[in-house]
Formats: C-alpha cells, sequence, structure tokens
C-alpha cells in the first residue's frame, strides 16, 4: 500500500519543517532532502514503504506545483514565461549542441550523449523518460543517464542558492537562473523556495515553460530517427506534462475569482509542504553507491554541459538586465 510510504515521508517533511523553522537561512525543504538521504544511506527500508515513496517524489510534487496555481495571477505567469524564453531557448540549444561536441570528444556512445543532453537542457529524468523510447535507448544506457542527471539535480538544491547569495542575485533573477539552469522540476522548485518564495514562484513558471519544449525536442529527435530510417515510438499525449496544464487552469481561475489572501496563505503552507514531502521521497531514491558506480565520462559529461548551461543563464540574465 502507498499509504504507508507518504506516511513516511510526511514525518520526515514535518520533521524537515521544524528544523526548517529553526534554521530558515536553511529551510524545510532542504532539511527534509537531506534528512531523506541520510535515512535511505544508513538503513534498508522495508518494501512496503517503497510505492508511498516514489509517490511522494513524483505525484506529489505536480500536485504541490498544481495547487501553487492558485496563488499565481496569470498575468504574472505569461510575463514571466515571455521574460524567460530568450534565456530558455539559449541554453536548451546550447546544452544539446555541448552534450553532442562533448560527448563525442569523450568517446560516449550516442544514446547516452543524447539523454543527458536532452536531460540537462529540459526536465532531467521527465526529458529522458520522453526521448529513451524514441532513440531505442539500452536500459543501462537510460540508467546511466539518469544518475548522472540525478546527480547534479541533488547537487544544485544545495550549490545554487549559495551560488545566487554570492552573486548577489535578485529574487527574480535567481528565479530565471534556477529555472533555467537547474536539470529536473523538483530541484528547481526545492532550490527557488531555499532562496526566497518570490524566487520560487519566479523558478516554478520558468521552468514550466522550459519543461513544454520537450515536445518540440522530442519531435526533432523523430524526424532524426526518421531520416535514420529507424521506428520512432512517439506520442505527444504521452510526453506532454499534464501537471503544467492544470497548473495553468489553476492560475486563470485564481485571476477570474479573487481568492481572500488568508486563503492563498493557506495554499502556499500547503503547497510548500507536501514540496518537503516530495523532496523526503527524493532523497529516499538517492543511493550513494549507485553514485559511485556510474564512472567518470558520462558524469564528466554532464557536469560540463550543466556548467555550460547556468554560465550561459547567468550570460543571458546579464544581457536581458533581469540580473
Amino acid at each position: 500500500m502507498k499509504i504507508l510510504g507518504i506516511l513516511f515521508c510526511a514525518v520526515i517533511a514535518l520533521v524537515g519543517s521544524f528544523f526548517g523553522h529553526a534554521m530558515p537561512v536553511v529551510g524545510g525543504i532542504i532539511f527534509s532532502i537531506i534528512l531523506g538521504i541520510l535515512i535511505n544511506n544508513t538503513m534498508k527500508l522495508p518494501f512496503s514503504l517503497q510505492g508511498g515513496i516514489k509517490f511522494s517524489s513524483k505525484k506529489i510534487l505536480q500536485y504541490s506545483i498544481i495547487l501553487m496555481g492558485f496563488t499565481l495571477n496569470l498575468r504574472v505567469v505569461a510575463e514571466m514565461g515571455i521574460s524567460s524564453l530568450p534565456i530558455t531557448l539559449t541554453t536548451i540549444t546550447a546544452a544539446l549542441v555541448a552534450s553532442y561536441l562533448l560527448g563525442k570528444w569523450l568517446g560516449i556512445n550516442e544514446n547516452i550523449r543524447t539523454l543527458i543532453g536532452v536531460g540537462t537542457a529540459i526536465c532531467g529524468g521527465s526529458a529522458i523518460a520522453a526521448a529513451s523510447p524514441i532513440i531505442d535507448a539500452k536500459e543501462d544506457e537510460v540508467a546511466f543517464s539518469l544518475s548522472t542527471i540525478f546527480l547534479f539535480n541533488i547537487i544544485a538544491v544545495f550549490l545554487f542558492p549559495l551560488m545566487g547569495h554570492g552573486f548577489g542575485l535578485s529574487d527574480i533573477g535567481f528565479g530565471h537562473f534556477a529555472g533555467t539552469a537547474i536539470n529536473d522540476t523538483s530541484s528547481v522548485v526545492a532550490a527557488g523556495y531555499a532562496y526566497s518564495e518570490t524566487a520560487g514562484d519566479t523558478a516554478t513558471i520558468v521552468k514550466l515553460v522550459r519543461a513544454l519544449m520537450i515536445i518540440p525536442v522530442c519531435l526533432l529527435l523523430v524526424a532524426i530517427q526518421m531520416k535514420g530510417h529507424k521506428q520512432a515510438d512517439f506520442s505527444i499525449k504521452k510526453v506532454f506534462p499534464w501537471f503544467i496544464l492544470y497548473f495553468f487552469l489553476a492560475s486563470v481561475f485564481t485571476t477570474i475569482v479573487d481568492l481572500p489572501e488568508e486563503v492563498i496563505g493557506y495554499i502556499k503552507v500547503i503547497s510548500t509542504f507536501m514540496i518537503s514531502m516530495a523532496m523526503a521521497g527524493i532523497g529516499l531514491s538517492v543511493s550513494v553507491k549507485k553514485f559511485i558506480s556510474i564512472g567518470m565520462k558520462p558524469v564528466l559529461l554532464g557536469a560540463s554541459v550543466w556548467f555550460v548551461v547556468a554560465a550561459l543563464s547567468l550570460v543571458m540574465q546579464w544581457v536581458l538586465n533581469i540580473w
């Protein structure tokens, strides 16, 4: 039953929130993922918890983002999405090109460098899951790519807020930085809200717009595969991140219906706690031994592409006067 794993994540989130309240500089979201990692790597968790842990790390995160839509006016969402589009398109292009060239230079096979490039460019594990059947990737290639991307997702949650403060980024600036340069939605949300509420709102919107790019990129991969006479198993219905649509619909509702500030305050508290639960679930999925076994070349490729994306994101912000 999933309920046991969900409750386990909720308990960790409660403890993480307690520590986060005591140390707001770190925050409950960060403490939740730290506790999850520590627990998973110091004790053997029963199998009965796994279903709920997986549900928390994926579905509860999506539900928290949808809920967040009720706190954001559609006008704000549209403005943020449009302002971030030049950075998003530039960083996605750079990630795909860098992954192809660097991966070729390092002697990494085509499928792995494609998956790492797509995962870094768009939305981490979701993009890899969408692209893998198109390029007919093997299970070990998918596992290597997912592990590499996941490693940098975890690092980003801790590193990016420190970098933001070090560079003196504004809340809006950090939101754009996290939204365009961190791989996975979960890590974007965690890092954003660890920085500030405004940074978290901005990062989430920017990231959701970026995640929509999964469709044109997958269509491009389909075209390449068809040119190479390979069968491409592709369905827009499977690839489309539906929770983004629901997020926008929630934002439309809030724009039409003027919700009381008190209600919006409660929604923010609930959605933040749900994010902490999701982070606990992700932490409980992290295996230090698994990361050690990946090997250096995919990790080096992932780090290099990630550096290119992060650096270009900051440069584009400076050019566009967002920083």
